[in-house]
């Protein structure tokens, strides 16, 4: 598929505070072929890719994010759910669809997290008993190592952690698939990497990012560097960096024996540093702060004061900090003016500049796919033929424990791994002394792209 000549399809609509009547609307489909499908992929079919994600989100968002995935060739989901996407009416759609496994926040799930030997490893510990940002990416590096053991018992060949805000975009392959961009890599490669690329918003009331949005902002390692470094200020926009957020991709694995997750955006291998290659077209796209509703919805997820210091202890990037500051002291007008001016690309002539000097984009491929899932019905389909009820069973499971949309990484879990034997204890050291402290090395975090000081020399962060 040719991004280049695809045009975005009916993508200025405004939403319905419904997921039945948001997702399927449209009258007539543009894309008819995708009607029936079953998105049931048989065995045959190779390299078999799965996709893990810890999300509270609804239907709305997860939906159009897993079809477009199935149709880029991702064949198996694990989805550990808590918030809205816990809910009963959530998730017994989403345990309906084939290929998909939910995973709720229960009691039993926060003591087999609590048992795992992550907490006796140094890798991800300067990331325990924070809050906010540092309590998710815990629990995401837990999810992850349980997702492992998934994929490996589905028979998945490539594993890959991907946020419900995120889209692979697998340019470069010969067709628009992941499956044949990970057939084509070579067999002594362990890891992919994604860079990403940024949604760059252009009107302050997006509803739908996925198709209302076709702007990038292109990642530093897909530019060069002499045109990063000589637009950086009019990229950046008085913004702390050149991207709102983090600037260091996402990755996929090979599932293989001692596989284990490096936090959120990459893995690593507990017999040996993997070999890793970075893709030089393809990209995962960050839809982050697309929606103005962005602002309020990241600040009423922490707890946080909202003063420089605090913040410090509850986000990674300079950017989330200032942002959950503004939206917990500034008033609704001057949250909308403060969002304009850092995030919305509304100066026509710089938008201009930066789309001929390759530094913004235009891509169009989701934004076609999701438009053409939408108006086939396949949405609003799945939502009418999920169970009315979910089973006994799997109602208590995820209303049980401690199931709540707040991290729970840095104070259930220590809590109920201190009643571990002395014995469990001191047979896991004995495995830490044998294996190698070289493959130890401290979790990737969100990382900003390299910055420009006043002096035009590189800082690499």
């Amino acid at each position: 598929m040719d991004t280049s000549t695809l045009s975005p399809a009916a993508h200025n609509h405004h939403s319905s505070p419904s997921d039945c009547v948001n997702l399927g609307r449209g009258a007539s489909p543009s894309f008819p072929y995708y009607h029936g499908w079953k998105f049931d992929y048989g065995s045959n079919l190779r390299p078999k890719i799965c996709i893990t994600t810890s999300t509270s989100a609804g239907l709305e968002q997860i939906l159009p994010w897993m079809f477009y995935h199935k149709v880029i060739g991702v064949s198996s989901f694990f989805l550990f759910v808590e918030g809205k996407a816990a809910s009963p009416n959530v998730s017994k759609v989403l345990e309906s669809i084939p290929g998909v496994k939910v995973i709720f926040r229960t009691r039993e799930l926060e003591e087999q997290q609590a048992n795992s030997r992550i907490w006796n490893e140094t890798w991800l510990s300067s990331f325990f008993y924070k809050p906010c940002n540092y309590e998710l990416f815990v629990k995401q590096s837990l999810n992850m190592e349980m997702a492992i053991v998934m994929a490996r018992d589905a028979g998945m060949e490539w594993i890959i952690h991907l946020d419900t805000d995120e889209l692979l975009h697998p340019a470069g392959a010969r067709e628009y698939s992941l499956r044949q961009l990970l057939h084509d890599v070579p067999g002594n490669v362990d890891m992919v990497i994604f860079p990403n690329y940024e949604s760059s918003v252009e009107r302050e009331d997006i509803k739908e990012p996925f198709t209302e949005v076709s702007m990038f902002k292109r990642n530093y390692d897909h530019l060069p560097k002499d045109t990063y470094f000589g637009m950086y200020k009019e990229s950046t926009r008085g913004n702390p960096n050149y991207f709102l957020t983090y600037g260091n991709g996402k990755s996929a694995a090979r599932v293989k024996d001692h596989l284990r997750p490096n936090g959120a955006h990459r893995w690593h291998n507990y017999m040996k540093t993997p070999n890793e290659i970075k893709l030089e077209e393809a990209a995962v796209l960050h839809y982050t702060y697309a929606k103005f509703s962005d602002l309020t919805s990241r600040r009423d997820r922490c707890g946080c004061k909202p003063t420089k210091e605090d913040v410090k202890r509850c986000f990674m990037l300079d950017f989330d900090r200032a942002a959950f500051i503004i939206a917990s002291t500034a008033t609704e007008e001057e949250m909308l003016k403060w969002y304009q001016e850092h995030v919305v690309w509304g100066d026509k002539d710089i938008k201009i500049k930066l789309l001929r000097k390759g530094i913004l984009t235009r891509i169009y491929a989701p934004m076609a796919i999701i438009q053409g899932l939408r108006e086939s019905g396949i949405f609003s389909s799945i939502i009418a033929s999920a169970p009315a009820t979910l089973s006994k069973d799997k109602f208590l499971s995820s209303i049980s424990g401690s199931n709540s949309s707040r991290a729970v990484a840095s104070e259930s879990l220590p809590s109920r791994r201190i009643g571990r034997s002395r014995e469990s204890q001191a047979t896991i050291r004995k495995v830490l002394d044998i294996e190698s402290a070289a493959y130890y090395e401290a979790a990737v975090p969100p990382l900003s792209p390299p910055a420009i000081d006043d002096d035009h020399l590189i800082i690499e962060v």
